[in-house]
């Protein structure tokens, strides 16, 4: 999956140094994450993620009356849906076109009443220069929000703590049978040395009435004096009833039923359905979490998806409820989907235990060639997870803690502690861990409980790495 970062990346490479690195083994069990996505549905739009023509992104219009009838799916919403929307903006015509891309977001009342779609949260940011992708330490204390790399780091961490961006009202009031603009943002590129740029939005939102959505990507107009301004409304309007499909358009998806080679997930422009798992980590017929004995461990799958199951059977891809022919067949990865896990956790081992709590990245598998997980040390360079992880529970004296730890994990990462805690035999303790899974991520990634001084086994492996 290429990501804005990928593109920086290889704007700037240089030979980098072949070193070894060393396999780790963790024999243990992999289990399916408890409960499901919610039924919210979700405006998605990332295909394609790199866009250099307008067009149409997506839309959920009706197809009467549109010059591009396919390019529109007739879904309303109403009620709680999200929006998510994660492109780039690259100019490649010629040095002189630098204009801004914009995306503006229209939405259209059918009805013959007002509607209000109130703007419970939200957060859109740039790439440059409101999050720039930088090199960041594994983990770092990011309880004042200060910590991100990249756009979608960013836009994910406000929701986690619920807030709503200052520029967004907190309501928008659509006439009967009008449209009003609920999104009109740049991505500008002149100043941006590749002109390359991209922007992550995410809106948790409530409408009481039925409302239609697109999301259209426009280059900026032209003032008197040369200078860019923001397509109107009318024009917006124009680019919907006569516009085609937005491009380059991505590569199709592997067909799910046929993951035979290198698996191509294809991108997602859909409504897709659920926009929150909550689970409680139990075991069966049990209110309880009961820890591993000494020197065991067990994980719970997290974003697991198709060929990459981790030996859980699970695939926690979001369902799509109508997409685009060419496009993902599931919202692989749940970008923007908030995992709220509660793991009542019981030391019945007999012996007091410390008990560690992770978020790891292991080697990508569906079925284990081993029963446990596979790490590398040091790990693969690309970054597979950047993001901040909440979690809550009572300290070893009993006070009420909250952290927040901002993770940046890279192919084959063990990952450090979250928490730590020391368990006497017989003690209960609640743990819950919230995070919103960051676009220019990618997945599956474990939830690990590990009593200390687990054991590994490792072996060499000549493996080319970027320091």
């Amino acid at each position: 999956m290429l990501h804005l970062i990928s593109y920086l990346l290889l704007a700037q490479a240089v030979p980098q140094p072949t070193s070894v690195s060393e396999e780790i083994f963790v024999p243990q069990q992999t289990r399916p994450l408890p409960g499901k996505v919610d039924t919210v549905p979700v405006f998605n739009s990332n295909n394609p993620e790199v866009v250099q023509t307008e067009g149409i992104l997506l839309s959920t219009f009706p197809s009467q009356g549109k010059r591009v009838p396919d390019a529109h799916l007739n879904f309303p919403f109403q009620g709680r849906f999200d929006l998510f929307s994660h492109h780039i903006a690259r100019a490649i015509e010629t040095p002189n076109n630098l204009r801004s891309l914009y995306l503006g977001v229209i939405v259209h009342n059918p009805s013959s009443r007002p509607v209000t779609i109130n703007i419970l949260q939200a957060a859109s940011y740039l790439s440059q220069p409101d999050a720039p992708f930088i090199n960041l330490p594994p983990m770092q204390d990011n309880v004042l929000g200060k910590i991100f790399a990249g756009p979608g780091d960013r836009a994910m961490d406000d929701l986690l703590r619920g807030r709503r961006q200052e520029e967004w009202p907190d309501q928008l009031v659509i006439p009967p049978k009008q449209s009003r603009m609920l999104m009109n943002h740049p991505i500008p590129v002149r100043l941006v040395n590749p002109p390359l740029n991209g922007r992550s939005t995410l809106l948790r939102l409530y409408s009481n009435g039925p409302v239609y959505m697109a999301n259209l990507a426009m280059f900026a107009k032209s003032n008197p004096d040369g200078s860019e301004r923001a397509p109107t409304l009318e024009e917006w309007q124009t680019l919907l009833e006569n516009g085609d499909f937005a491009g380059p358009r991505e590569k199709p998806p592997s067909p799910p039923d046929d993951l035979t080679g290198p698996e191509i997930y294809g991108r997602v422009a859909a409504v897709a359905e659920g926009d929150r798992w909550r689970s409680q980590l139990t075991d069966s017929g049990s209110p309880d979490l009961a820890i591993p004995p000494s020197g065991q461990a067990f994980s719970y799958g997290v974003n697991t998806l198709l060929a990459g199951k981790m030996g859980t059977g699970q695939d926690q891809s979001a369902k799509l409820l109508v997409r685009y022919p060419g496009t993902a067949y599931e919202a692989h990865g749940n970008y923007g989907i908030e995992y709220n896990l509660v793991l009542p956790l019981i030391n019945n081992t007999g012996v007091q235990q410390t008990v560690n709590v992770l978020f790891q990245t292991p080697i990508k598998e569906d079925n284990l060639s081993k029963l446990g997980l596979r790490f590398l040390r040091p790990p693969k360079p690309s970054v597979l997870f950047r993001g901040t992880i909440r979690i809550r529970y009572n300290d070893d004296q009993g006070f009420p803690k909250t952290k927040y730890w901002h993770l940046v994990q890279r192919g084959g990462e063990m990952g450090e502690p979250l928490i730590q805690l020391k368990m006497p035999p017989g003690t209960r303790r609640l743990v819950e861990v919230d995070f919103l899974y960051p676009p220019d991520a990618a997945p599956p990634h474990m939830l690990t409980i590990q009593s200390a001084h687990f054991s590994v086994k490792s072996t060499l492996k000549n493996r080319s790495s970027r320091r």
